[in-house]
């Protein structure tokens, strides 16, 4: 390391501790919030979006390069606002000190609470394909839970993160939430510093470092992952459905989702036919991939590795079906048509690297067990989605794959509930935030005993006579 890159790191240090540091000292001034404040904060971060809704989507579009302003407005938008919407709802329930049971042959008299109470300072990693929605949303629990939050946006999110940065503070002080750019090595000295909870979303690789740097503090962590998400439809439920349903979500943000569908299993006798529907689809809603409702891919690097991914799988002699026809991939707007790879093979790098682009393997089956033993072969995954009818068919899958989530005759939408956790099973994350749970995480559910003036604990002190004997061995009968 060279004095200038040692100077620079060490300026990156300096500048994250202090506002770590300004964030606890203000956390230990007033360590629970009140529900008005939490309320108050709140509404304030939905504030902060709205009223610069279209300078965040001018940015997020900068960044990407294209990014459809509808998908923007939908999952960065409306989703983050309702969600916030319906925490403001929610809260003072979720507040609310919690009764227990007490052991009466023993404790008779005593009470058991627990009480919610904030952790502190949290940090977040934020990744780039949905960085308004996965900032704001866990910000929403931390601030719920009435934590304060330091955010690390990615590299691939300067725009947006230098207009964050910049409007942040007019809506909240620094003690309260703060921004930062990835600028080189920021999210490396992020990781490593003693936070109360850390909250990153991104590639299992990078997961894995972030958690051995939250370790050497005993940080705990929220690690929500990737991995490669697989739909399989039911023959007896409608293709053309199902089809409609899949491509759909497959095209939303050029794929670029980590609860996407990966791959999508089809029974032997219907594989043309789902080739088929999927090029109608395409025809009809995405006709031509350099329209603006058509988003492009983050960067050079992805987009070389989607290519590449292709050229892999044809070299290796899988079936390429580009489903827009004649329309060739455009390097200068980084866009790729939907592509079905067909005929794979366990050596091909579809197989064995998370997609992340608008390709879909297609694989086929006989019976559900093949997909059951293929599935649970390979790394736990983000997310399951069956299409059938048929509920003991649904059920036997449900039980049969684990997966972080589920959605049913439909794929993505389970993570858009705010009512239900939202988190990865293994190797693709763990821990979950979205409504409740999200409030859980960001919470130390505080155990307290109130003994009361009364202890029959007394007479079982020692030095131990024939009355404690007399009381453990009743109680040992009780409890046997």
């Amino acid at each position: 390391m060279t004095v200038v890159e040692e100077n620079l790191h060490s300026e990156i240090t300096n500048e994250l501790q202090g506002h770590l540091d300004k964030q606890r000292a203000a956390y230990l001034q007033d360590p629970v919030p009140t529900y008005q404040q939490r309320r108050e904060d709140l509404l304030t971060l939905k504030r902060m979006i709205n009223e610069n809704r279209e300078a965040i989507i001018d940015a997020i579009c900068q960044d990407y390069g294209n990014r459809s302003r509808h998908e923007t407005l939908f999952a960065e938008i409306i989703s983050v606002t309702d969600g916030i919407n319906d925490a403001v709802k929610q809260l003072k329930k979720w507040m609310k000190v919690q009764k227990r049971h007490v052991d009466k042959s023993m404790f008779a008299g005593g009470k058991n609470r627990v009480i919610p109470q904030p952790l502190g300072v949290t940090g977040i990693i934020v990744p780039w394909n949905f960085p308004v929605n996965l900032s704001v949303t866990p910000l929403a629990a931390a601030f719920a839970a009435g934590n304060r939050a330091m955010v690390k946006m990615s590299e691939n999110s300067i725009a947006l993160s230098r207009l964050l940065k910049d409007i942040s503070g007019r809506y909240f002080p620094p003690e309260k939430l703060v921004f930062f750019e990835e600028t080189g090595g920021v999210g490396i000295e992020f990781s490593k510093l003693p936070f109360d909870l850390l909250v990153f979303t991104g590639s299992g690789q990078t997961g894995r470092s972030v958690m051995a740097s939250a370790a050497r503090n005993l940080t705990p962590v929220v690690l929500e992952l990737g991995g490669k998400a697989p739909a399989v439809i039911d023959p007896e439920y409608p293709l053309d459905k199902a089809v409609e349903r899949i491509m759909f979500v497959k095209q939303f943000n050029a794929g670029q989702i980590c609860t996407n569908v990966d791959y999508v299993f089809v029974h032997e006798s219907q594989k043309d036919e789902f080739i088929r529907l999927a090029q109608a689809y395409t025809g009809k809603h995405c006709p031509d991939i350099n329209h603006r409702d058509y988003t492009s891919v983050i960067d050079d690097r992805s987009f070389q590795r989607l290519m590449d991914t292709l050229d892999d799988a044809r070299g290796k002699g899988a079936t390429i079906i580009n489903l827009s026809g004649d329309q060739q991939p455009n390097p200068e707007l980084r866009k790729i048509p939907m592509h079905v790879v067909a005929d794979t093979t366990e050596d091909m790098t579809i197989r064995q690297r998370e997609t992340f682009g608008p390709l879909l393997m297609l694989l086929t089956y006989r019976e559900p067990q093949e997909v059951i033993d293929y599935v649970n072969a390979h790394d736990r995954p983000l997310a399951l989605y069956p299409f059938s009818n048929n509920q003991q068919l649904v059920d036997r899958y449900i039980e049969r794959v684990m997966s972080g989530g589920v959605t049913v005759n439909d794929a993505l939408f389970h993570v858009a509930q705010h009512d239900i956790p939202f988190g990865g099973v293994g190797p693709s994350g763990m821990g979950h935030y979205h409504g409740y749970e999200g409030f859980i995480t960001f919470s130390k559910l505080r155990p307290v005993y109130y003994q009361p003036g009364f202890t029959a604990m007394k007479f079982l002190r020692p030095p131990y006579g024939k009355f404690a004997d007399w009381v453990y061995n009743l109680l040992v009968k009780m409890k046997s």
